[in-house]
Formats: structure tokens, sequence, C-alpha cells
């Protein structure tokens, strides 16, 4: 078969040509092919790694869970979430706005976005000047296929779950498209359940064993609509709105055993049952502006979100000597955020500028009550119970300058300024906490794209990290009449500098080296006197990372195509505070995912997928070897419309939560394993036209992962 390259002119002249010939049944042109330079797996932006989905076999016919899963730098992981390699958190993006969404509420939206509809995922693991600079994080920005007609489209997926229990999740995804208007709307619900253990240990003067069987089960509906008008062709505005509500549970049966000096002293068991019911809200309105002759950008944007969870605790504590206490701690929680934000887009000829300002406010009042049960009725110990007060205000602005030179380098540089307000009052306790701060935050990159198949780049970004609301408040959550947790309202911010060199070949192999430095950095640790135990945060080590991360994509014999992945890291942590005892180590992990289409159309599949972590050290942490096998198949029927995807997970049930924590005076040990083990099925029918686009815009709300 002869093989012709043709440009787009000479291509639509051949169409017309083809179409004509067929009219008047003259003799078929057996096969015109049309060549194009194909997209490169990976690529190198100047302040982003881009992972082009499209290009990738495999990523076909999946939602957008599975298409990060196979993403460079991105783990995936069903009890920890979504993370990059290297980072301690991350946030998520649609077509450059912010997902305010976590947990089940995030997993069941991603599930909802098709792989087919999802053009690229851009993985930037410093963000520059124009995002928040909050947190030790990075950013993943999944970006959706442009339109290309006019009409509805739409997604039907039902999921199964099957571990010791089974549970379910479906979603639906309507899009309309019309000249001016797009439009989409996603409903989600779920009900999961799942058995876990956990078991921990503390060896030292006071020691004890605890095991604990828990189930948890959850369940949720969520509707997420999205609308955009075009006024003009230089004009848009736009309105989100996201609703989600749910219930989150959990029946604990534990028992612990104390000792002293390694002599038994006592054993509680404790039944325990936690109802939660949040209802959350997000809205977000904006109105973009083109204008002058090299399309200079305004945008405004307005957002607001909030949650107001209840929780209830009902646990009943018996000791050795048979008495035992019945306690209820019923809390109510009420988190509101709003934020405003200006940006501004100038392309000149010599520098490409943005900049912008944003004004972000924090509302978190909390009532927790800790009642004991007295003579059939719950009395509550105001000595135990605590309301706290919490107001925070955030004022940023920020400068961004982008240029290239020639066409092998790109520099970028930004300076980001951020000033908080910090009010907390403990109305029980008459505790009053006040501070003000602001900080300057820089970022720079550099990029060197020697030919197509090298490019070079290096990074920088100054970030800070502030405890989220939980760790700050001052009330106490308890677990049994003796152990509870409690915030710590006197912390102060961390801050974390993070350096980059990446390299990437040819689009399939990429190279980062990395050092972060954290300072001031806070965590949650325990401590046991006698019977009582306490968690809690505080400001306590400093730390060093420095690692290399590898991943590896191909193709062999057109059927089997690989993504392969490695991190190396080496940590030093200087602890100034508490007894946690200072620690160095290193650690590594390895993903390996193999998949295999069986027939020529590629609409059968298998998969292999092998994640591992060696023994590996973080903080005052050594943890064990963990892995997860997971195999599966994957059948795209009815012209790819209807698409049945089955795994099993950790097959070899090896995906443990095991380590050491080390204090000290103290050492603790811990065993969990969270139902990681499962059977996932899943269909997906696709209906009207594919081309349209979901309707996402580039809202970005980064404030709301505080409110955890």
């Amino acid at each position: 078969m002869k093989k012709i390259v043709i440009s787009t002119a000479l291509l639509s002249y051949v169409f017309t040509f083809a179409q004509a010939q067929d009219t008047l049944k003259v003799k078929k042109i057996e096969t015109i092919t049309v060549e194009g330079k194909k997209k490169l797996l990976v690529e190198r932006k100047v302040d982003r790694l881009i992972y082009n989905i499209s290009s990738s076999v495999a990523s076909q016919g999946v939602d957008g869970v599975e298409a990060l899963s196979s993403t460079p730098l991105i783990k995936v992981d069903e009890n920890s979430g979504i993370s990059i390699v290297g980072k301690s958190g991350v946030a998520i993006m649609v077509n450059e706005r912010m997902l305010n969404l976590s947990g089940s509420e995030l997993m069941n939206y991603l599930k909802s976005l098709r792989s087919e509809n999802i053009e690229k995922i851009e993985v930037i693991t410093t963000p520059p000047a124009k995002y928040e600079a909050q947190g030790n994080s990075g950013l993943i920005n999944i970006v959706l296929k442009k339109n290309q007609n006019l009409g509805w489209s739409g997604s039907l997926t039902t999921s199964l779950r099957q571990t010791t229990y089974p549970g379910v999740s479906n979603s639906t995804a309507i899009n309309y498209q019309s000249e001016k208007l797009s439009s989409s709307l996603k409903l989600r619900q779920y009900n999961l359940v799942k058995r876990s253990y956990e078991n921990y240990t503390v060896s030292g003067a006071d020691g004890s064993k605890s095991n604990s069987v828990r189930k948890d089960f959850s369940d949720g509906l969520g509707a997420n609509l999205s609308m955009e008008y075009r006024l003009s062709s230089q004009s848009t505005i736009g309105f989100i709105y996201d609703y989600g509500s749910g219930h989150s549970n959990m029946n604990i049966n534990s028992t612990t055993d104390y000792f002293q000096n390694g002599n038994y002293t006592n054993t509680l068991l404790t039944y325990a049952e936690h109802r939660s019911e949040s209802i959350q809200q997000t809205i977000s309105a904006y109105y973009d502006l083109k204008f002058g002759k090299r399309d200079n950008k305004f945008s405004i944007t307005g957002n607001y979100f909030s949650d107001a969870p209840k929780n209830t605790i009902d646990f009943t504590t018996t000791d050795n000597s048979g008495s035992n206490s019945i306690v209820r701690t019923p809390s109510e929680i009420n988190y509101k955020i709003y934020s405003a934000q200006a940006d501004l887009i100038l392309p000149f000829e010599f520098v490409k500028t943005e900049t912008g300002i944003k004004f972000t406010n924090f509302d978190n009042n909390s009532d927790v009550k800790y009642q004991n049960l007295t003579n059939g009725n719950y009395m509550t110990d105001p000595t135990r119970s605590n309301i706290f007060e919490y107001n925070e205000k955030n004022y940023a602005a920020y400068l961004s300058l982008d240029k290239k030179f020639g066409e092998k380098w790109s520099v970028k540089a930004g300076l980001r300024y951020e000033y908080s307000v910090v009010n907390g009052n403990s109305v029980s306790s008459g505790q009053n906490t006040e501070n003000s701060y602001g900080k300057l935050f820089p970022t720079a990159y550099i990029t060197y794209k020697q030919n197509e198949n090298n490019t070079f780049s290096f990074n920088y970004s100054k970030r800070i990290k502030r405890p989220d609301f939980r760790a700050i408040n001052p009330y106490r959550w308890y677990t049994n009449a003796n152990s509870y947790f409690s915030g710590n309202p006197l912390m102060s911010p961390s801050f974390n500098h993070n350096f980059e060199l990446a390299y990437i070949y040819k689009g399939k192999l990429s190279a980062t080296a990395y050092f972060q430095r954290e300072v001031n950095v806070f965590r949650q640790f325990t401590t046991l006197q006698g019977e009582n135990s306490v968690s809690t945060y505080q400001n306590m080590y400093n730390q060093n990372n420095i690692g290399v991360s590898l991943n590896y994509s191909d193709t062999f014999f057109r059927l089997w195509e690989v993504n392969y992945s490695a991190n190396f890291a080496y940590m030093k942590t200087q602890v100034f505070a508490t007894d946690v005892a200072s620690r160095k180590g290193s650690n590594s992990d390895f993903d390996i995912q193999n998949n295999f289409s069986l027939n020529k159309d590629k609409t059968v599949q298998f998969f292999l997928n092998y994640l591992f972590s060696l023994p590996s050290n973080y903080s005052n942490v050594r943890s064990s070897y963990i892995a997860n096998f997971t195999a599966g198949f994957k059948l795209n029927l009815m012209d790819k419309n209807l698409l049945i995807n089955a795994s099993v997970a950790d097959i070899f049930r090896q995906s443990k939560g095991k380590g050491t924590l080390y204090y000290t005076n103290s050492t603790h040990y811990i065993d969990h394993y969270w139902d990681a083990r499962r059977l996932n099925l899943s269909v997906t029918y696709t209906f009207g036209n594919k081309k349209v686009k979901e309707t996402d815009h580039h809202v970005k709300f980064d404030e709301k992962n505080r409110a955890q």
C-alpha cells in the first residue's frame, strides 16, 4: 500500500475529489494514509511535565482515576489518595479549575471523567506564583479535549467493589454544547463498606498493646453543575455549583492491655460507634475578558465553600474490675471559606507577564461536648468540652514573567506575597491566640530543549504549610475514656524549599533529581502516661530530602505498552522539640505497569501491575515492605461505546501499613490492614456526540483543602 504525506489543503481537495468519484461511480482510490507528527507521550514545558494521555493505548477506555495512575510522578492509592512523588500532598484541577473535593467525593468525581475526553494531564511539581503557596504539594491539571461539534453527549457508569463487604458507586455525566452555551451536569453516588484491622504497641516504661477491628461504611450523593456563556468573541461568564452530602461511619471493637515497666496492669475493652454526616457546597462564578491586539486577558473570580459536619461518637469502656463508663461526644463544626481574585495576563512581545491579587477569609467554629451517661441521662462535662472560634484572613499578590529565547531556552520567574491575620479563641478555656505574618514566595524555572529528543529543566520554589483546622482546634476527640486527640492552637506554619533538575529523552524516559529543605515541620505524635494516651500536633523538626525519580513508557510490538517508574530518596531529620527521635535513612519504591492488547483493534486488553515499596524511612518512622499486585482486563464493545473493566487488587494481600515510630523514651509499632484486597467491576456506556467537551473552567480555589 502506497503511503502519501499530504497537507491540510491537499487533504480537503482529495476528500472532495473522492466524493465526486464515488457519486459518478468512478473507480475508487484504494487508500490514502495521512501521516502527522505524533505527540510525544511525555513532554516538558517550562513549569510542568505533560503526559499526553491520547497517545497511550493503555490509558484509553478508563476513568479519570485510572488515567492518573498511569501518569509519571503520580501515585494513586485507595487509602492515602492521590500524591506526587516527593510531595506530601496534591491539589487537582480540571482545565485549570481547582476541584474543591476530597476523599470519596473526589474519587467519585474523577471516576465520572472518561479518558476519551482527556487530552493530557499536567504534573506541576513546583507550582508557579499564580497559585497559592500553601502546602508542600504539587498540582495536577487534567486538560479536557476541546469541543469540535455541537450537541449532546454523556456517559453512565456503575461500579461494584467487593472486599470483605460489597460496595457500589454510580455516576452520570451529561454535556451540552451550543455556539454560545457550554454546560455539564455530573451526578455521583456511592455506598462503600470495608473491614480494617489495626494493631498498635507502645514499648517503654509506660507500655500498651491494642488490637482493633473496624468496620467502615460510608455513603453519599453529589451533583456538579457547570455553565459557561460566551457573551461575545472576547468575553465569557461562567458559573459552577457543586453539592455533596454523605455519611461516614465506623464501628470499632478494641482491646488495650497496659503495662508498667513491663508488668501487666490492666485491660480496657471499648466498643465505639462513630457517626458523621456532612453537607458540602461550593459556588464559583467568573468573568473573562480578552482585549488588545495581543489577546490580553483579564479574569475575576469569586468562590464560596461551606461544610457543616456533625459527628457523634458513642463508646462504652470496660476495665478489669468489670466497671464501665458510657460516654457520648457530639460535635458540630462549621467551615466557611470565601475568596475573590483578579488576574491579568499581558503577553508583551519581549516577555509574557501575569499578575494578580487575591483575598481569602476562613471561618471555623466548632462545638465539641463530652457527656457521661448518668442515671439514664447524658450529662455534659464542661472540663472536657470546648467551643472554638477561628478566623484567618489571607491577602496575596503575585507577579510572574515568562520569556522564550529562541527555540531552545525558556525562562519563567515569579514572586508571590502573602499576608495572614489569624485569630483563634477557645471560649471554654478562655485561651485566645492572635498572630499575623507576611512572607515572600519566589519561584524560578529554566528549560533547555537541546533537540527533539532531549529536554533539560531546573526549577525552584518556596512554599508554606499552614496547619489545617483540625490540627489547631484544641478540642479533645476521645476514642475511649483514657485516649483522645487534641489540636494545638499555638502551632506556627512550616516552610519548604524545593529544587528540581529534570531530563526527558524522546518522550519516553523522564528523570528528576530533587532536594527539599523543610523547616519547622509539625506532625502528629502520641504520648502514653500510664493508661492515658494523648495525640496532638507540634512543630518539632527540620528535615532534608534528596532523591531521584525515574519513569519509562514505551510500546513494544504494537501490542505491549509499559509504564515503569522508580523513586530513590534519602532523608535526615533534626528534631528540636518533643521526645521524637531524630532519624536518617533511605526509601525507594517501584511501579511496574504492563498493558497487553489481545487483538488488532485493541478492544480487548489485559493488564498486570505491581507496585511495591522497600523498607523506608521518613521523619521518625520506618515503614516495612509494602506491595500491591493488580491484574485485570478491559473490553471495548459496541463501537467502543460500552466499556467493561474488571480487576483484582492486592492479590497477595501485601498492602499493609506496618512500621515503627521511634521516640527517645519509647518505641511504637503499627501493623494495620485496611481491606485492600478487592474485586472491582465497572461498566460504562457513552452516548451522544463523543466530541463534546465537559464544561470545566480555570477557577482556582486552593484553600478548601485545609478544611479537612
